[in-house]
């Protein structure tokens, strides 16, 4: 199960960065910031508190929480970190290169105005969610202009913070060397490999939970159906060798995507069937773990997440075609896709 669940983080990692350059190549940069902001927000507001009570952070000063909180929820994810802990106010969190979110090339096209969305969406609100106006942010480093990791330390000042200073920048400011024996861990017996695996999935899983109800509430359904889906065709396509492979998935007829279909959906926690109708392969999926608890979900975010699929399709078979005969969130009793083949090999 393992390698399933390393295919479904894959398509969402992905998806959640071509989501981020999609909307800064086909719209603009400060398109792509606020998205990333509300992406961010909606993020924390979900994860923040619930988080510190689960890895045991709940109790100690808020500038040492807040930075363990980032260290160890994103170490579990698979992200590179460091924590040094200065004293009970000041506490520094450093994300290293390679940026998770960012893979390879991918950081080049990204703007620092997205990463100071990203900071202002989630890390300069810290101390609101914990009831601290003193408690502020302050990013050192930043890996979109050129220097060696995103940095910086939560502090909690003398007095109130207004809005405009919960995060501050200073960038001749350097954090301390991260010494590892002194960071804080998880228990090994709480978070076995196999949970560990789970965790990267959900992880991935999680941002883009969060990212597509922002992007159709950002730019509306049919613009951010616009920009999800083909962001959602690329990436399916892009991805649909490796995952096969993950998967264990072997040849290219309706049946395997059928397959293909199933054994994603099973990694993802779904309960998937599928079944020969005919000519066709029915694949009938009547649970959506990644949009549980969005309640409507909004309209053309269906559309963006199906994407995936019908891009996983093309490059598996560009001669089936991948028709959506039930839809969950339109109150029928499942998803439902009918794999079917469209015309017949070109001849010589």
């Amino acid at each position: 199960m393992a390698d399933a669940y390393r295919a479904v983080e894959t398509l969402y990692h992905d998806y959640l960065t071509g989501l981020i350059l999609t909307t800064v190549t086909r719209r603009d940069p400060a398109a792509a910031a606020e998205l990333v902001f509300r992406t961010f927000r909606r993020q924390h507001l979900e994860k923040f508190l619930p988080g510190l009570q689960k890895l045991g952070l709940t109790g100690l000063p808020h500038a040492v929480a807040c930075a363990r909180y980032h260290y160890l929820s994103n170490q579990l994810g698979g992200v590179r970190v460091e924590y040094v802990e200065e004293s009970p106010r000041k506490a520094w969190v450093r994300y290293v290169p390679p940026r998770w979110i960012y893979p390879g090339p991918t950081i080049c096209a990204v703007p620092s105005d997205v990463t100071r969305a990203m900071l202002r969406g989630w890390h300069a609100h810290n101390g609101v969610t914990l009831g601290n106006p003193r408690l502020g942010f302050v990013c050192t480093k930043m890996t979109t202009e050129g220097q060696p990791g995103l940095e910086g330390y939560y502090f909690e000042y003398d007095s109130d913070l207004a809005p405009d200073d919960r995060l501050r920048f200073a960038p001749d400011e350097d954090a301390p060397d991260f010494v590892p024996e002194r960071a804080p861990r998880v228990p090994a017996a709480t978070w076995p490999p196999e949970r560990l695996r789970k965790v990267a999935r959900n992880y991935a899983m999680d941002y883009v939970r969060s990212i597509l109800p922002e992007l159709v509430a950002t730019f509306g359904a049919a613009e951010g159906r616009r920009l999800g889906a083909i962001t959602g065709r690329l990436i399916g396509m892009q991805n649909h060798a490796a995952t096969a492979a993950d998967l264990g998935i072997i040849g290219d007829d309706a049946d395997a995507f059928g397959e293909y279909l199933c054994r994603l959906g099973a990694a993802q926690e779904d309960h998937v069937e599928c079944r020969r109708d005919g000519a066709d392969v029915v694949i009938r999926q009547s649970s959506w773990r990644l949009m549980h608890g969005v309640s409507p979900v909004p309209e053309g975010v269906f559309e963006c997440w199906n994407a995936l699929w019908e891009g996983a399709l093309a490059v598996h078979n560009r001669r089936l075609a991948l028709d959506v005969t039930g839809r969950l969130d339109r109150g029928d009793a499942a998803f439902e896709w009918r794999v079917r083949t469209t015309r017949g090999p070109r001849t010589p």
